[in-house]
C-alpha cells in the first residue's frame, strides 16, 4: 500500500477531466492511501468559481462531485510536518513555485509518493534527486 500525495492540480483535473481517470484512481482505488496538505481546500474555494465555469456544472452537482473526491482523501494538518521536511520541501521547491512546498514537504514527511500533473514541477523534483512520484494505473 503506497502513501499518494495528492496536488491541488490532480484534484483540480479530477473535478475538470472528462475521462475521469484522476477522479476513478482516487474514488476506486482502495488500494493506496491518499494524503493532501490542508492548503488545498483554500485553493479548490480561492478557485471555484473558475472551476465552475469550466466544468459548467451546477453549483450542487460539482460540491457533490468534490465530496466524492475528498472522502477518499486524508487531511494532513501541516504544523506537523517536521521542520527539517520544511526545509528540505523549500530547497527543491524554491526555484519552481513556492505553492508546493507543502505538498513536497508532506511527502517527505509520509515517505509517501507524489502525484502531481505538473510536469515542470515534475520534471525539476528529479533534477534535484527527488524520485518519489505516483502515477494512476492505467485500467483506472
Amino acid at each position: 500500500m503506497l502513501k499518494v500525495i495528492v496536488d491541488t492540480n490532480i484534484v483540480f483535473s479530477a473535478l475538470l477531466s472528462s475521462e475521469n481517470t484522476f477522479r476513478n484512481e482516487l474514488i476506486f482505488n482502495e488500494e493506496d492511501e491518499f494524503y493532501t496538505c490542508r492548503f488545498l481546500i483554500v485553493e479548490i474555494f480561492k478557485n471555484k468559481e473558475k472551476i465552475k465555469k469550466l466544468t459548467k456544472l451546477e453549483e450542487e452537482v460539482l460540491l457533490e462531485t468534490l465530496h466524492e473526491i475528498l472522502k477518499r482523501i486524508r487531511f494532513y494538518n501541516e504544523d506537523l510536518i517536521d521542520e527539517s521536511h520544511w526545509k528540505e520541501a523549500y530547497r527543491y521547491c524554491k526555484e519552481v513555485d513556492l505553492k508546493d512546498i507543502p505538498f513536497v514537504a508532506l511527502n517527505l514527511e509520509l515517505d509517501g509518493h507524489l502525484w502531481t500533473g505538473d510536469e515542470i514541477l515534475k520534471s525539476h523534483l528529479k533534477q534535484k534527486g527527488f524520485a518519489k512520484f505516483f502515477s494512476p494505473r492505467k485500467d483506472s
